[in-house]
């Protein structure tokens, strides 16, 4: 399978597409929830992948009730998290060889986050990729966050290209709608969810990991 046409540019998703922290906010969840004497079934959790960990508010007030203290437990979500992440791999396999190959053709790329610059420098620089993007397009440099089409929008706009000529690669249900409705040619790399059949309508390929992506990039250069 080739891409229809050359990318002008790449576009990934953050969390769970190029670095393997949904599994590690999962972890953190989990022993937030225990800490705090709290059960998380599996359906809360899922609803929350791929949306801002601040905005899943009203998630969990719908199940805890209006009295629960979302500021405490988030702080202590994130808390655990970076615990967790600080004594872990978690680059995603097959993202150092699609960079790679990204370099070799100078295709330029983007990164579209829901997390804070914060969080994405913190990232990038533990693992030696500060340099790896040409532009970053995290919470706050868009109105409208994933499922809305703004941040893959945005990413498109100051890398200079059309949308409709950008690869936007993603692992999140909400982050594909989002590539989707920016008209990209969206490729799905599942994470945590596998597709749902009207997902993978938006998908030009639901791929296995990072490697398959890097061939079908190299397919078409």
């Amino acid at each position: 399978m080739t891409l229809p046409y050359r990318p002008s540019a790449v576009i990934f998703d953050m969390d769970g597409l190029l670095f393997d922290t949904e599994a590690l906010w999962q972890e953190a969840l989990l022993s937030a929830a225990a800490e705090a004497g709290r059960e998380i079934p599996d359906e809360v959790y899922n609803r929350s992948i791929g949306v801002r960990r601040s905005q899943c508010r009203g998630l969990f007030l719908s199940h805890f009730g209006e009295d629960f203290r979302f500021d405490d437990f988030h702080a202590n979500w994130r808390r655990h998290f970076w615990l967790i992440a600080e004594n872990k791999p978690i680059l995603k396999p097959g993202a150092p060889e699609l960079l790679e190959i990204l370099d070799r053709f100078r295709l330029p790329r983007a990164i579209a986050t829901s997390s804070s610059r914060t969080t994405v420098e913190r990232h990038l620089t533990a693992h030696g990729l500060t340099d790896c993007f040409d532009q970053i397009v995290c919470r706050g440099d868009y109105e409208n966050g994933k499922p809305a089409p703004d941040p893959f929008l945005k990413a498109a706009e100051r890398l200079g290209v059309e949308p409709r000529s950008c690869l936007a690669l993603e692992d999140s249900h909400i982050g594909v709608r989002s590539a989707s409705a920016a008209g990209m040619m969206t490729v799905m790399v599942p994470d945590l969810l596998e597709p749902t059949e009207a997902l993978c309508a938006l998908c030009f390929l639901v791929a296995r990991d990072l490697h398959q992506v890097r061939d079908l990039v190299l397919a078409c250069l």
